[in-house]
């Protein structure tokens, strides 16, 4: 098992969990963050891994202060739409794994896609619309 050195203290760290709370627009947000934590210090060592928990939490936290879609309300229109990742990201825009990385939580889906998909929701006929307007590019959808 791997063991790191806190380079303030020199105490021993261990992986663990931390509360820490973000704040964007007068709104906040308190989840758990992981990382390597020293007793008695505030500050820890956080992984690239462990920074994606804290950029998701960021994108939500941003997505819900700017009326944007969250990663669980694009993930509900897109099944509503019976779209595959790869299908919406063709047929509504940003490519074949930009769904992926919306519904993840990884890309804060934009203004342009939320409008879209809010359109569709109301209107889900209208995706066979597009469907057809792409259907000499990308057939198989």
């Amino acid at each position: 098992m791997e063991t790191l050195t806190c380079p303030e203290t020199g105490k021993p760290m261990v992986r663990g969990l931390r509360p820490v709370t973000l704040s964007y627009k007068g709104r906040s947000r308190t989840f758990e963050m992981p990382g390597w934590y020293a007793d008695g210090v505030e500050e820890g060592i956080h992984s690239g891994e462990d920074m994606k928990v804290s950029d998701r939490e960021l994108n939500r936290l941003k997505a819900e202060a700017d009326k944007l879609l969250t990663p669980d309300q694009v993930r509900a229109i897109r099944r509503k739409l019976r779209l595959s990742q790869r299908d919406a990201g063709l047929v509504i825009g940003g490519g074949p794994r930009a769904f992926q990385k919306y519904e993840s939580g990884e890309v804060l889906v934009s203004r342009g896609i939320a409008s879209a998909l809010r359109l569709l929701d109301r209107h889900p006929e209208d995706v066979d619309a597009l469907r057809a307007a792409i259907a000499d590019v990308y057939p198989s959808v």
